[in-house]
């Protein structure tokens, strides 16, 4: 098994200086012909590396090679070397050092520096910094974090200045002159490379999740996904005022919920009936309202035979809609329903299982 999601981030002081750049270059999503190129080496040798990357590091395939290369610092999510408009790399950048300064916001804003937590102050000045940390790849104006943190009623004072001001003395990191907040002529941004933001690794490992599922490997995504789920700790942004953090909880939010049912539909495919049901009774008590989540209990229930159990999830999910918004069930809720009620499990893309 890959040994990646362990609590300290695995090392990559086993490979040779060619053989990292192969990983960041894997880490990054280049395939080999783009990495020959990239690193002047014949197509044939890049296989060959990545052979003896996994045999070093005891992974198992691409897929993980490239969660691999996130959890060890090795890659930054969202700054590898692809430019939006290029359709391959120029070249493959050498491998920075991990960046010292962490933050959260999938769940309270938190910051570590040196993995060691700092306070970033008053809630206005938490939420200045969420909304840098949530739009890691461009700069943020003035105006926008006005908007975004005050809404309808902006400061009498120029404060945000002063709030970048005290942010930076606060994340900076103490051997370097540098801060990790960049100010040009159009706003503030996150300096690139200089902050691990948890959102950023979540779509990375995403992405990863994809590969894996492309690659035939439903095991390793349903085990990639989970690493993303579990990046999610407590209430979204906590407490944090403003119009932009509302709208982010929202966001983030449906981006669970869609990497649950991403995860459970992984779990059904692998015939993990009781993991799938589980996760899905966890979700329907908190999404009561939530009629894809509700459909998919359905399936899930009647794949492992519990027909009974599936239509009654379908009658309190038909009250609650009824009672809390008076509208009837939607042509999902409706089409799942009646095809347990007939017994096409054909129908519904499952076949009975005694599991």
């Amino acid at each position: 098994m890959p040994t990646t999601a362990t609590a300290v981030p695995p090392t990559v002081t086993t490979l040779t200086p060619q053989e990292r750049e192969v990983l960041y270059a894997v880490g990054c999503g280049l395939r080999d012909a783009e990495i020959a190129s990239a690193l002047a080496l014949p197509k044939d040798a890049v296989a060959g590396h990545l052979a003896r990357i996994l045999a070093a590091l005891g992974l198992r395939d691409r897929a993980a090679a490239i969660v691999h290369a996130f959890d060890c610092g090795l890659v930054i999510p969202g700054h590898g070397p692809r430019e939006a408009t290029n359709t391959r790399p120029r070249a493959v950048a050498r491998p920075a050092r991990a960046p010292q300064i962490r933050i959260s916001v999938l769940g309270p804003l938190r910051a570590w520096r040196d993995r060691q937590p700092v306070d970033l102050g008053h809630l206005r000045q938490q939420a200045v910094l969420a909304a840098l940390a949530l739009c890691p790849d461009r700069t943020v104006s003035q105006q926008e974090l006005l908007d975004g943190v005050w809404g309808m009623e902006p400061p009498i004072t120029k404060v945000v200045p002063v709030y970048i001001y005290r942010l930076r003395k606060i994340l900076r990191v103490e051997d370097s002159p540098d801060s990790v907040i960049e100010r040009d002529r159009c706003g503030y941004r996150l300096a690139r490379g200089a902050v691990e933001v948890d959102v950023t690794h979540m779509e990375g490992l995403v992405t990863a999740t994809a590969a894996a599922e492309r690659a035939g490997e439903l095991a390793e995504a349903v085990r990639i996904c989970s690493q993303a789920l579990d990046l999610f700790r407590g209430e979204l942004l906590a407490g944090l005022p403003g119009p932009l953090a509302e709208l982010e909880r929202l966001r983030l939010t449906e981006r669970r919920i869609a990497l649950v049912q991403r995860k459970v539909d992984l779990q059904l495919r692998l015939g993990r009936y009781s993991e799938a049901i589980a996760e899905l009774w966890a979700l329907a008590m908190a999404q009561p309202l939530n009629e894809p989540v509700a459909a998919m209990l359905m399936r899930a229930l009647c794949r492992s035979g519990r027909q009974a159990d599936a239509l009654s999830v379908f009658d309190r999910t038909r009250r609650r809609l009824a009672d809390d918004l008076g509208v009837p069930p939607g042509p999902l809720l409706r089409r799942t329903h009646q095809m347990i009620l007939r017994g096409h499990e054909a129908e519904l893309g499952l076949t009975r299982t005694t599991r």
